[in-house]
């Protein structure tokens, strides 16, 4: 029975899911328009890092309408506290100390990414107010190590223009989605987890994000 009520559980918050995704989606079409490119990269199943770049409070949302598959988002903790957010965040999400990953954050997405599921990450671990792209920390290179997984880096445009810094309401503007060709890792580098190799991989899912930077502007 208990199997059951879970199974039945999984599958109302997969349809919220989709559900929201498909009103997000209708809201930044009205709001200016929302273009999404490179779905195509996105390997349909099996364990996934989705590697955002992070300019305003409306990018995990986007990630999340954009996408073709369920994601598992990474938020600060402090945001399971806030109402409605907070349900939401407990549902979709796993929390991220604002210093550092904790290590029942990185055992849990690697569980997630082992289990076959779809985690993002935005590895700047703050928003951008110039629209630079920040360093990296070692968090996303070490979740994907250990859960021997490909990276797929992606690019988001505009969501800074439709939510700036202080604003409190959206403003219209066009957004946009691109995701860049997944990052695979060879048998030797899984096998050598060291620290300088966490953030080197950290470093080369950046490169890439800005690569594709490059590419849209």
């Amino acid at each position: 029975m208990h199997y059951n009520i879970s199974k039945k559980i999984k599958k109302e918050m997969g349809l919220i899911y989709r559900f929201a995704a498909l009103i997000i989606r209708l809201i930044f079409h009205i709001n200016g328009g929302l273009v999404v490119k490179g779905s195509e990269n996105i390997p349909l199943e099996g364990g996934v890092i989705i590697a955002f770049n992070h300019l305003s409070f409306l990018d995990p949302l986007l990630a999340g309408a954009a996408l073709p598959r369920r994601a598992t988002f990474m938020a600060r903790r402090e945001l399971f506290n806030v109402p409605v957010l907070g349900w939401m965040a407990k549902h979709y999400a796993l929390p991220v100390d604002k210093e550092r990953f904790l290590p029942s954050t990185v055992k849990q997405s690697v569980k997630r990414l082992r289990g076959g599921e779809v985690v993002v990450i935005f590895p700047e671990g703050m928003r951008s107010k110039t629209g630079e792209l920040l360093e990296a920390g070692q968090g996303v290179g070490m979740i994907a190590l250990h859960g021997n997984v490909p990276i797929v880096p992606a690019l988001i445009t505009g969501s800074n223009a439709a939510l700036p810094f202080d604003a409190r309401w959206l403003k219209r503007a066009k957004v946009s989605v691109i995701f860049g060709k997944p990052i695979y890792f060879s048998k030797g580098e899984v096998a050598d987890q060291r620290h300088s190799l966490y953030k080197d991989i950290s470093d080369k899912v950046m490169y890439n994000i800005g690569r594709l930077q490059k590419r849209s502007a």
